[in-house]
């Protein structure tokens, strides 16, 4: 069902202050979004309100203003969602936490996680047990044991050709695939991403593996916002290096195209305008998945399609297109019924504060302690906020009383 409501009209200078508060959020210490669940329920019931209680709500939830399309016909997905990179509004959704297998789409939080750990040109000679527990019939890019890549070679291998290779190795490289998964769900728990839940680190068919609409866009709304994930993300072919495969045959590097056929076309699928990436997922199990983010006049918009039921060949991909379309087409006209529980700085320092260098890369740091509590980070985060603040308004008076005490001595 349709949810239209009209939106109130807020003053122009109520407005103006929120949108200054806006402003200061990025420099204050992080808040829970009103209504947030602390510990979603990982149900997609109407108590888990991540996001915003509406999309907690099953069914299609959009806001139409005077002069907006219409949600276009024909889009048979299970679940998705149409939201504001930027901003992180989302403009439209249907069934938004519902949980659904990921596929292949789960590797953007692998990505997330594991990518800022190692430089790019760092390399690795690979061993057989760096390959080991790969589940049948995954999607490969070609990686062989006794050979060196660089983590940028590795990178391509999963973001371009989703190999599942590529991702033990990287997994591997990082410590274990227990310990992978492990932080990939502390990663998730930390952007709000509660209906998620790991059991591998490539998205393969595994009981219990679930995501949703909603924290995939959060996934990718928080990688785009780092300048590797977005390369990887929006390449369309590089070449891969060679090397002695099992039998001992010398294979010459080759060349790999990126999956997410809106980006190449492939197949018979006209490429997107603007499309920036970011990734596709298929398995028996989950059915065709796909996270696509493009960019128009300035605006870039990210669409998560989970499992369309059609039947129509390609119909991830045209289901996508036609959400892009209208997301485009309804700037302007329509208001948010959530919120992408995740606030990428990149994003919101470019729009705020465009004198601030902004490192490409993220340093490596630890995993979060599987113990911490992401309650007790924000109030400690809280605490030295209200203390600095404090210790400026002490610091102020003392330098006015100063003032009034030099005055009254004739200065």
């Amino acid at each position: 069902m349709s949810n239209r409501r009209a939106a109130p009209r807020v003053p122009h200078r109520v407005a103006a202050a929120l949108g200054a508060g806006c402003c200061l959020a990025v420099f204050a210490a992080p808040a829970a979004p009103a209504g947030a669940a602390t510990g979603g329920t990982g149900d997609g019931s109407p108590s888990q309100a991540v996001g915003g209680a509406l999309l907690a709500e099953p069914g299609t939830h959009v806001d139409l203003q005077d002069g907006a399309p219409e949600l276009p016909d024909g889009i048979s997905a299970l679940s998705w969602t149409v939201s504001d990179a930027r901003t992180g509004q989302v403009l439209a959704a249907r069934n938004a936490h519902r949980e659904l297998p990921p596929a292949s789409t789960l590797k953007t939080l692998f990505a997330l996680t594991v990518l800022p750990r190692f430089p790019a040109a760092e390399t690795h000679k690979v061993t057989d047990e760096d390959l080991l527990g790969i589940g049948e019939g995954s999607s490969l890019v070609g990686v062989q044991p006794g050979q060196t890549y660089t983590v940028a070679d590795l990178w391509r291998g999963v973001f371009l050709a989703s190999g599942n290779d590529a991702v033990h190795v990287l997994a591997h490289m990082n410590g274990s695939v227990e310990r992978t998964v492990s932080q990939m769900q502390a990663k998730a728990r930390m952007l709000g991403a509660d209906d998620t839940h790991v059991v591998s680190p490539d998205g393969y068919d595994n009981p219990g593996q679930v995501s949703s609409a909603y924290d995939l866009a959060v996934f990718a709304r928080a990688g785009l916002a780092n300048h590797d994930f977005a390369s990887y993300a929006s390449t369309a072919s590089a070449e891969f290096p060679g090397g002695y495969d099992a039998q001992g045959d010398y294979i010459k590097e080759f060349g790999i195209q990126n999956t997410n056929r809106l980006l190449t076309g492939a197949q018979g699928v006209h490429p997107y305008p603007g499309l920036i990436g970011v990734k596709n997922g298929y398995t028996t199990n989950a059915g065709n998945t796909l996270v696509a983010a493009a960019k128009r006049d300035g605006r870039t918009l990210i669409v998560t399609v989970m499992n369309p039921q059609s039947g129509l060949p390609q119909a991830v991909y045209t289901e996508a297109g036609k959400l892009l379309d209208w997301g485009f087409a309804a700037a302007g006209h329509t208001t948010s019924v959530g919120t992408l529980n995740s606030a990428p700085t990149a994003y919101h320092l470019k729009s705020v504060a465009a004198s601030v260098p902004v490192p490409a890369r993220q340093a490596p740091h630890p995993a979060p302690a599987e113990h911490s509590s992401p309650a007790h980070d924000n109030t400690s985060a809280r605490a030295w906020y209200v203390g600095g603040g404090l210790a400026v308004l002490a610091a102020g008076s003392v330098l006015l009383l100063r003032r009034k005490a030099g005055n009254g001595r004739g200065r």
